[in-house]
C-alpha cells in the first residue's frame, strides 16, 4: 500500500494552486529546495512520477492529478473533523450520557434535552435511568458522563473522584386524602400529622428522609404501609389509607389527593449533579449541565446548596 503523507500532499496541492515551486514555498513559508525535496520524497513513497519539467516551470503528471483527486476527499473530511472538533470544544456538539434517578428524568432531564434540541442541535444526550448507587458506579466506569442524584445518596462532597454541582432544593409536600379534615387547614405543619398513619418505603434513602423530617418536627411516624413507587403511594393516599411526604418533582395530580405545602417546618431534598473530577464543566458536558441548571431554576423551590 502506498504511503500517503498528508503534509506532502498539502504541498502538492499548493503547487497545483500556485503554479511554481517558488510561489509554493512562499505560501507555505518554506524554501524552494525544501518544497522540491518533499515532493521528490512523496513521488518515491507513492511509486509514481508526480512532476515533469516544462521549461523553468514544472507541471503535474496525470498520476499527480489522480492522487490529488482522492486527496481532496481526505482534506474535505479533515475540514469537517476540524469543524466538529471546534464545535465540541465550544460545547456546541458531542454526545453526553446522563444517568439520573427516576423522578429527575421527567422533571429535569427531559426539559433540559428539549431546550438543547432548540439551542444546541449538535449535542446528543443519551439518558439512562439508575438509582444513586448504580449511577455513581456507572460514572466511575465511564459509562455515563454526568450523574444526577440526591445529596443524601451521593458520595461525600470531598470524594476525590467526583466534582459535585448543587442543582436545587426539591420541597417535600404532604399528600392527604381529599376528604381529610386537614386537607384545607390553614398553615399546615408536619407536626399536625403526628398521629396519622404514614406511607413510605420499607428502607433506603426515602425511608430515612421521611423519618428524619418527621423526627425533626418532633415525632416518630407510624408506618402503616410500605411502598417504593410514587403511583402506589399516591393511590393508597387517595384511598384514605394514610398520608405521605412527596417530593414536588414526583407529584402527579390525582383527583382524590390533596397536595399541601408545608410552611414553618417544610423539609426539602437536595438534588445534585456530578461529573468525574478533572472532566470539568467544559465542552458538551458543561453545556448539558447548564441546561440542567436552567431546568432546575425553572422549577418551584429554593436554590440548591
Amino acid at each position: 500500500m502506498a504511503d500517503w503523507d498528508l503534509r506532502k500532499l498539502h504541498i502538492l496541492r499548493t503547487l497545483r494552486e500556485r503554479g511554481t515551486v517558488t510561489a509554493t514555498a512562499e505560501a507555505l513559508h518554506m524554501t524552494p529546495s525544501a518544497v522540491s525535496q518533499q515532493l521528490t520524497n512523496l513521488s518515491k513513497q507513492l511509486g509514481v512520477e508526480l512532476l515533469r519539467a516544462q521549461g523553468r516551470r514544472v507541471r503535474l503528471t496525470d498520476a499527480a492529478r489522480l492522487v490529488l483527486r482522492h486527496a481532496e476527499a481526505v482534506f474535505e473530511q479533515l475540514e469537517r473533523a476540524d469543524a466538529e472538533l471546534a464545535a465540541h470544544l465550544r460545547g456546541e456538539a458531542g454526545e453526553v450520557r446522563v444517568g439520573a434517578f427516576s423522578t429527575a428524568v421527567p422533571a429535569l432531564v427531559v426539559p433540559a434535552v428539549t431546550a438543547l434540541r432548540a439551542s444546541r442541535p449538535g449535542i446528543a444526550v443519551r439518558v439512562r435511568e439508575a438509582e444513586a448507587q448504580e449511577v455513581y458506579e456507572l460514572l466511575v466506569a465511564g459509562e455515563v458522563d454526568l450523574a444526577l442524584s440526591l445529596a443524601a445518596q451521593a458520595p461525600s462532597a470531598v470524594d476525590p473522584r467526583f466534582t459535585r454541582v448543587p442543582l436545587f432544593a426539591d420541597p417535600l409536600d404532604v399528600a392527604l386524602p381529599g376528604d381529610h379534615p386537614l386537607a384545607r387547614a390553614e398553615r399546615l405543619r408536619l407536626a399536625d400529622l403526628a398521629a396519622e398513619p404514614w406511607i413510605f418505603g420499607a428502607g433506603g434513602p426515602w425511608s430515612d428522609i421521611t423519618r428524619g423530617a418527621c423526627e425533626a418536627a418532633g415525632f416518630r411516624p407510624h408506618q402503616a404501609h410500605a411502598a417504593a413507587g410514587w403511583p402506589a403511594i399516591l393511590a393508597m393516599v387517595e384511598a384514605g389509607m394514610g398520608v405521605a411526604l412527596v417530593p414536588r418533582m414526583a407529584a402527579v395530580p390525582r383527583g382524590g389527593v390533596a397536595m399541601r405545602e408545608l410552611r414553618a417546618d417544610r423539609p426539602v431534598r437536595h438534588v445534585v449533579a456530578a461529573v468525574r473530577r478533572g472532566a470539568g464543566e467544559d465542552g458538551a458536558v458543561g453545556t448539558v449541565l447548564t441546561a440542567l441548571r436552567d431546568a432546575a431554576d425553572g422549577r418551584p423551590g429554593t436554590p440548591g446548596h
